[in-house]
């Protein structure tokens, strides 16, 4: 054995620390020379933990840091009941511990070529934090008993043919905490169950026209942590299930030309999206559940899709006129669903004048899908009384044209059809009898006018029939609406 390899023997069953760094700040990337006193072989350290003796009242424990480990350290299916921890070392091969049963795990500020660890059951905690993976990082299928740490940790897979880091199907029974991660490639986390919190604040991944961090079905038992976070390619959480907070406050989301962010089809307890830059890319909301979605509007892409998303409170509270414009950018289609949430989450809050704003949008925007026809008569309802929720606007188009009628009739009085028998005329009263079709004070049909005045009263009775029309279709909305 080298001389490293003979330290390490003699400390493993008393657990006992062996470091042969030359400086504690030592980074092992750069480590331009390594000699027999830093060398030891994979295949002795597989031997250490399967086959070494144990001394009576020791725990029993690898702990080793600033080694070169040469050789691949195939655990495959093993079985070790002792702690491991090879921190600050550099491997030379890929480590290949699938199907592993391992105590507890811990590979801080290693470099390594790679990690092969599918299925791996871990008893206690996995620690990779500052670790540089360059190359793929396998654990899909692991379970992990404790937490699961990658803070500042470094993943690449460099010819992109498979993702950085696989944790697809794993299940951890802590947290994930892994802020200021960084990786080259895709994370992949599908059918993921993590039983606390994730969090990945300040963290980058880089997969540029494709998927760089992919929570499909992702299950999480608190909260996903991810202010300031940098996505470079999308961001996919459909159909997960969170049912604390999903925080993307300050993100930056770029994924040009394609969807950024995706939580379709999800149960989310508060959705936070706003403080950053605009989204680059699409936004996919839909089909999902958000109890607290907390929404910026100055982060809203081009494309937002809201179809079937349903929320009870939408934050912060701002105008209508800036709620609006999400709704208006769905490929252009007329979802009346939209409208009706965003009434909703206004009315929940107590702000009905905003509420009104949005359902009149609402009937606009629905006037774009009528037939010429019916986005006439829909321009008349609009100009006359706003759809029913600007009702003040029929009394002033009534009394303009009460106004109108009057001096018109008032100057030229319509001769009297019988002359014996007709009261005495009263242009007021004249003209609201020709504006209110289910009111008569007996002047129309008693006076005739002539020439253009009698278009006039012509004019005045299509317009009272038009208006009458419309104040009772508003009245009868907002009678339906209390």
């Amino acid at each position: 054995m080298t001389p490293a390899e003979r330290r390490v023997w003699r400390a493993y069953p008393r657990g006992e620390y062996v470091d042969i760094r030359a400086a504690e700040d030592e980074d092992p990337a750069h480590v331009t020379t390594w000699g027999a006193g830093r060398t030891v072989r994979a295949s002795m350290l597989r031997t250490l933990l399967l086959k070494a003796p144990r001394e009576d009242g020791e725990i029993a424990a690898l702990k080793l840091a600033g080694a070169r480990i040469t050789g691949v350290l195939d655990l495959r299916y093993a079985t070790v009941d002792a702690a491991v921890r090879l921190s600050h070392c550099l491997f030379d091969d890929v480590p290949e511990l699938y199907g592993a049963q391992l105590r507890q795990l811990n590979l801080s500020a290693s470099v390594l070529p790679g990690l092969t660890a599918a299925t791996v059951r871990v008893g206690g905690v996995l620690r990779m934090t500052d670790c540089r993976m360059r190359g793929p990082v396998r654990l899909g299928g692991a379970q992990i008993s404790g937490a699961l740490f990658m803070e500042r940790a470094r993943f690449t897979a460099p010819d992109g043919s498979e993702p950085a880091l696989q944790l697809n199907q794993a299940a951890v029974g802590d947290d994930i905490w892994a802020p200021e991660l960084r990786a080259h490639g895709q994370v992949r986390l599908t059918g993921a169950s993590v039983t606390g919190r994730i969090n990945l604040q300040d963290a980058h991944f880089v997969h540029p026209g494709g998927i760089a961090l992919d929570a499909q079905n992702l299950d999480v038992g608190g909260h996903i942590r991810a202010r300031r976070v940098q996505v470079r390619g999308r961001l996919e959480f459909r159909g997960s299930r969170i049912p604390g907070r999903l925080d993307l406050l300050h993100a930056r989301l770029s994924h040009p030309g394609d969807t950024a962010l995706r939580a379709s089809s999800c149960v989310i307890g508060e959705l936070w999206l706003h403080g950053g830059e605009r989204i680059e890319g699409a936004l996919n909301l839909r089909r999902s559940q958000i109890e607290i979605l907390s929404l910026g509007p100055e982060m809203l892409p081009d494309q937002v899709h809201l179809s079937n998303l349903t929320y009870t409170v939408l934050a912060p509270h701002e105008p209508a006129e800036r709620r609006l414009p999400m709704l208006e950018r769905d490929g252009g289609r007329y979802e009346p669903y939209g409208y009706e949430q965003l009434i909703a989450a206004y009315r929940h809050v107590g702000d009905d004048d905003a509420a009104r704003l949005v359902q009149l949008a609402r009937q606009r925007r629905r006037r774009t899908t009528l037939t010429w026809y019916g986005r006439l008569w829909g321009y008349v309802q609009d100009a006359t009384v706003g759809y029913g929720f600007r009702p003040l606007r029929a009394a002033v188009w009534l009394l303009s044209l009460l106004a109108i009628g009057s001096i018109a009739f008032g100057l030229d009085r319509p001769r009297p059809v019988k002359a014996d028998e007709a009261p005495d005329f009263n242009p007021v009263f004249y003209t609201l009898d020709l504006l209110m079709p289910v009111v008569s004070f007996g002047q129309e049909t008693a006076f005739a006018p002539h020439g253009w005045y009698q278009w006039l009263s012509y004019a005045l009775i299509i317009t009272g029939w038009i208006l009458a029309t419309t104040i009772v279709a508003g009245v009868t909305r907002a009678v339906s609406r209390q």
